[in-house]
Order: C-alpha cells, then sequence, then structure tokens
C-alpha cells in the first residue's frame, strides 16, 4: 500500500513530512473512491472549494467568548471542513497522476482552490471579529460605540485584505512556483507543471469564445498569476533565458547542470512547503480555537512573511551564480 500512495507523490523532494504521513494516505483512500466511480479530478477540485468555503461559515460562528459550548463546537467544524478540503485538494492530484487525467484546467482549478478558500475565510473572521471584540477593546481601553466597532471592523478588514492578498496570495503563488521549477530540473516538463505566461497567453489567443467562456476566464487569471511569479523571480528568468540561449530544447540540457540546480534548490523546499497549506491552516486552526483569530494574521505577516523573503532572496542569489557560470 505504501509503495502505491508513493506513485501518486509528486516527488519525494516536494512532500512535506505531514503530508507523506497524514495527508497523502487519507487523500489516496479518496482517491480510490472517486477513481471507483470515475470521478474526474477536476471535479473532485470543485468539491474541496465548496468545502472549503462551507468552512467559513462555521469561523463566523466559532467565538465561544459569547457563544460558549457552541462556538467551541462550530470551530471544530469550521477545522474539520478545512480540513477535508485539503483531503480533496490531495485526491485531486493523485487521482489526475494515478489515472493520467491530467488537464489544464484542472492545473488552475487546483492553483485557485486554497485562494477561493482563503478568500471567503478572511471575509468570515472579520464578520466574527464585528460581533466578538468587545475583549480586544477592554485591552486598549476602547469603548465599545457602533461608530468604534464600526472603525475597528474596517481596520481589521484592512489588516485582512494586506494579510491575504499582499502576503498570503505572494507566499503560496512562489513556494507553488519554486516546486515546480524544482520539479522541472528534477524530472523535466513531463513530471512537473511548470508554466509560463507566454505559453498561457498563447493557450488563451488560441482557445476559441464559443463554448469556453468560462475556460477562457480561468485562463486570463492564470495569466495573471503565471505573471506574477515571473516578475518576482527576476534572476531566474534571466537564468532560464541563458538556459534557451546555450542549449535550446529544455531536454538538452546537462545533467550536471540539473544536478547542481537541485543541490542548491532542495533545502528551500521545506519553507516552500511550510509557506503553503499545512503550518498555515494549523496556525489558523490555534488562533481560532483560541479565539484570537488575529493572531494568525500577525503570523502571516511577520514570521511567514520574514520566510518568504529569505526563501526569494536565497534562490534569486544561487540562479545568479549558476547564470555567472553559464
Amino acid at each position: 500500500m505504501k509503495d502505491t500512495i508513493e506513485k501518486t507523490f509528486k516527488s519525494g523532494d516536494t512532500e512535506e513530512w505531514l503530508d507523506v504521513v497524514w495527508t497523502r494516505p487519507i487523500g489516496y483512500q479518496w482517491t480510490r473512491f472517486f477513481n471507483y466511480f470515475d470521478i474526474h479530478p477536476n471535479t473532485v477540485t470543485i468539491l474541496s472549494m465548496i468545502i472549503g468555503v462551507a468552512s467559513a461559515f462555521f469561523f463566523v460562528h466559532g467565538s465561544f467568548r459569547t457563544e460558549g459550548t457552541e462556538g467551541l463546537m462550530y470551530n471544530i467544524g469550521a477545522v474539520l471542513l478545512l480540513a477535508w478540503a485539503n483531503f480533496y485538494d490531495s485526491a485531486d492530484g493523485q487521482l489526475a497522476r494515478l489515472t493520467g487525467k491530467k488537464t489544464q484546467l484542472g492545473r488552475i482549478l487546483d492553483g485557485a482552490a486554497g485562494d477561493v478558500w482563503f478568500l471567503a475565510i478572511y471575509h468570515a473572521l472579520t464578520i466574527r471579529f464585528y460581533f466578538h471584540h468587545t475583549l480586544e477593546f477592554q485591552w486598549l481601553g476602547i469603548e465599545n460605540t457602533n461608530r468604534n466597532t464600526l472603525i475597528a471592523t474596517l481596520v481589521f478588514y484592512a489588516f485582512a485584505w494586506i494579510s491575504g492578498i499582499g502576503c498570503h496570495a505572494r507566499q503560496c503563488g512562489l513556494s507553488d512556483y519554486y516546486r515546480q521549477i524544482h520539479l522541472f530540473f528534477l524530472k523535466g516538463k513531463a513530471g512537473s507543471e511548470f508554466d509560463s505566461s507566454v505559453q498561457q497567453k498563447r493557450i488563451y489567443e488560441e482557445t476559441p469564445w464559443k463554448g469556453n467562456i468560462l475556460y477562457k476566464f480561468f485562463l486570463l487569471t492564470y495569466i495573471n498569476y503565471t505573471h506574477g511569479q515571473e516578475k518576482q523571480t527576476p534572476q531566474f528568468q534571466r537564468l532560464r533565458q541563458t538556459l534557451k540561449e546555450k542549449y535550446g530544447a529544455t531536454e538538452n540540457i546537462p545533467q550536471a547542470f540539473r544536478d547542481e540546480f537541485r543541490q542548491l534548490s532542495l533545502p528551500l523546499m521545506k519553507w516552500a512547503n511550510i509557506l503553503t497549506f499545512n503550518t498555515r491552516a494549523i496556525t489558523l486552526y490555534i488562533a481560532c480555537l483560541i479565539d484570537f483569530p488575529w493572531l494568525y494574521m500577525l503570523v502571516e505577516l511577520t514570521l511567514l512573511t520574514w520566510l518568504y523573503l529569505y526563501m526569494r532572496r536565497t534562490h534569486e542569489s544561487f540562479c545568479k551564480q549558476l547564470n555567472s557560470k553559464l
């Protein structure tokens, strides 16, 4: 069974420990279930989005300052739903690799799933703060009036927006990009989902509007997503261009260079994994279960942002060194 599950991994280099011992095994059982009923991986991804968004409703009602035991139960329900969504998010990729049902739309949907969950959750936490903020007001010595509540909630929403769009989205997007780059040098194009904005724009332009309106919309968002990844990695883009000019087709890149890149990139995979789901979700669970959800955003704005900057600086640095050797 273990060997069978491992065949659904992207690679040993990029799998996180908690995923290996927890998420992937459970996701694999769902994979077998969906495969038995011939359910497409894209359908599984959409189900994960629905379940993840549903968790936001429970996070709204999760405060036990005034709700007592009922609020705690809502919190636990939110945690279980978000974990369930993550199992499906694991299962869709495992199912695609197991059955060979890999599609461009599947890649786009899979990348968007986590953003959809957390977009709903950030709004849920803002609503939760609006109704359950009295303790924070007491700490800060703020009078609990309607006007002050409204102002504080708007400040919290801005805080959530910066945390979610300014930090979360960039951190996850870059982490995903670095993992796909690593897989590209480790396993080649066939073993990674390493995409470029130019490539995605060409697919968008070649796809007819008739019968593809929704798909075209997803492609457009994915163009912006990949362009954002490329803007954050100028030194890697220069290295990529140099490799193209020197070796042409990607399969002509010498194995010695691939091995050197892998050795430099491998230590960063643990940081890339921390910046995606598991550590982020555990932090969210703890912050909400102790009824201070804003602590999650504080960690995101400080510790996770520092890790993101460190990872980016390190990756750009060794890409610059490799480019100078070429």
